[in-house]
């Protein structure tokens, strides 16, 4: 099965998540809404690729955002410079560095919480999808 991907979630102030998204990790807004059915929304990727990332909060009935520290987005930044540099972006942009709940994750990788508590891990290395025999 090929489908799009996206992963929603509830944020506090959509203005704030969405600046700290596209500065610290350089998403770029590919959709938004505003009181649709009571919603706003902005939709954060990259053009082409089959996910993206929608930040959501109700006019009338606001959901809080309730994170666990394994609610995780990783990417894989296989390339050592460009792994610091957005490693660096993160932080200027807001996002604080935090303790992975899985130590796995600081191996190769640092984690970051946004203003809600949800995390972004930014892993050094590289990741393929292979099909594996149960």
């Amino acid at each position: 099965m090929r489908a799009h991907l996206r992963v929603a979630r509830p944020v506090a102030d959509v203005a704030r998540a969405t600046a700290m998204y596209r500065e610290g990790l350089g998403f770029a807004v590919v959709g938004a809404f505003r009181d649709h059915e009571g919603f706003d929304g902005v939709m954060l990727g990259h053009e082409g690729l089959g996910w993206h990332l929608e930040l959501t909060a109700c006019r009338a009935h606001p959901v809080a955002p309730a994170p666990t520290p394994e609610d995780l987005l990783v990417f894989y930044l296989p390339d050592a410079a460009p792994w610091r540099a957005a490693c660096e972006r993160a932080l200027a942009a807001g996002f604080c560095e935090v303790a992975p709940f899985n130590p796995y994750w600081a191996a190769q990788g640092r984690t970051f919480a946004d203003a809600d508590g949800y995390r972004v891990v930014l892993q050094n290395a590289s990741w393929a999808n292979r099909e594996r025999a149960p």
